[in-house]
């Protein structure tokens, strides 16, 4: 593995923000698992020391020390896992001009704002994949106890060709040799991952470039994906050896094919088309009249979403990802994409819809060993809802607590 960021060799003696986590039941809850289709009606989940201790039918709950919360009415679930978004961007201004205009405090403030926000939201797990440098230091705040926040996978700053798509928030780089230099950069500081703009109208990249990025990602350890939204594109990250897919679009069954052969996941991106379609709320974010039109013919045309479609249905993984921080898609927007999933076809149902913020989302972010499911081992990550979300994917809006590690990050009322 590469070496670790400068901070990592700091010491810490406390945290600044301490959380408790006692050793707790939550008890007659509807408990969804994220595994297969299991929703237990009356059942409970128990964390201790950080971990699921065991989940299963309230009949089954012999005698226990812990403490006992009664979720009678609430559903209790795996943490969310947006597995696309940017901490920097905060859902209201341009996003290039608070690209190029926001001073690095400014990102900061807004990284710390959103990371409540998605607290709030019941997110444990957050991946961000760039706008500038700040998520390196968002992922320091959180994990050195600085400021409270879900568990950070971070890209440092996604990197593009000179000049290429979003070239105002990126890592420009020109030529085999300085894409190697841009992912090494990314490593120094800290990422968990590397992002690539792979097109935008056109194909980005040479072959040499492509070829030096993906293979200096992987010599590092660490996956690589790509944000690719039409079939040349995809077809020709898939081909290169890109590990997960950005977006998605249009795709024919040879690519389609070649993203199963492969194993590469898909995180969709719906959230911006849904809230920009919807007049209500894109003139509160002063979309242009325009734009709402164009997302709205978008958002009522069946055809668009084919690729995608027929692509869940061969058995591609189809993970939850909003773009959060994109113009109307604020970092507790989760309800209007989990539907439009449903919507479209890209998952079969409600159940399978939480299982793309859930269960599948921790195998695409590599880490299912330790998230995603209520299993007895794995670790306490878990939200309490006031509803039920399997038969209401509104009711994922009402969070009442949300538990990372065994802490309780946030307990309404309290």
């Amino acid at each position: 593995m590469p070496e670790p960021p400068a901070w990592r060799y700091q010491k810490i003696l406390l945290p600044m923000w301490e959380f408790p986590a006692p050793h707790c039941v939550f008890t007659h809850a509807r408990v969804l698992t994220m595994v297969g289709d299991e929703a237990i009606e009356d059942g409970f989940a128990e964390v201790e020391n950080g971990k699921i201790k065991a989940a299963g039918w309230m009949a089954n709950l012999g005698e226990t020390a812990a403490e006992v919360v009664d979720c009678s009415g609430k559903t209790v679930m795996p943490g969310l896992i947006q597995s696309h978004a940017h901490l920097a961007w905060d859902g209201i201004h341009d996003l290039a001009r608070q690209s190029m205009d926001d001073a690095p405090e400014i990102s900061a403030y807004k990284s710390a704002s959103n990371m409540l926000k998605n607290l709030r939201a019941g997110v444990t797990l957050f991946r961000d994949l760039g706008m500038n440098k700040s998520n390196f230091f968002a992922k320091q705040a959180v994990e050195q106890g600085i400021f409270p926040g879900p568990r950070l996978l971070i890209c440092g700053e996604a990197i593009i060709q000179t000049g290429g798509h979003t070239y105002w928030c990126c890592r420009e780089a020109s030529g085999a040799d300085e894409m190697r230099r841009a992912v090494r950069e990314q490593v120094r500081g800290g990422a968990d991952l590397i992002k690539i703009m792979a097109c935008h109208d056109t194909l980005e990249f040479t072959d040499a470039e492509l070829e030096a990025v993906i293979d200096e990602s992987h010599r590092n350890g660490l996956p690589i994906t790509a944000h690719a939204t039409y079939d040349a594109c995809i077809a020709r990250v898939a081909a290169f050896g890109v590990d997960c897919i950005e977006h998605g679009g249009p795709m024919s069954e040879t690519t389609i094919q070649l993203l199963v052969d492969r194993q590469v996941p898909i995180v969709t991106t719906f959230a911006p088309l849904a809230q920009q379609a919807d007049e209500t709320i894109a003139r509160k974010f002063n979309i242009p009249e325009w734009k709402i039109e164009e997302r709205k013919k978008a958002v009522a045309n069946p055809s668009r979403y084919t690729g995608l479609v027929n692509a869940a249905k061969a058995g591609v993984p189809i993970a939850f990802g909003t773009d959060a921080g994109s113009p109307a898609v604020g970092h507790d927007v989760i309800a209007p994409e989990l539907k439009f999933m449903v919507r479209v076809g890209v998952v079969a149902n409600n159940l399978a819809a939480l299982r793309s913020i859930t269960a599948v989302a921790a195998r695409v972010n590599r880490m299912e060993d330790k998230l995603g499911t209520l299993e007895a081992g794995k670790e306490a990550d878990l939200i309490v809802i006031d509803g039920d979300p399997a038969a209401n994917l509104d009711d994922i809006a009402s969070v009442t607590q949300t538990i990372i590690a065994g802490k309780q990050m946030l307990r309404m009322g309290s």
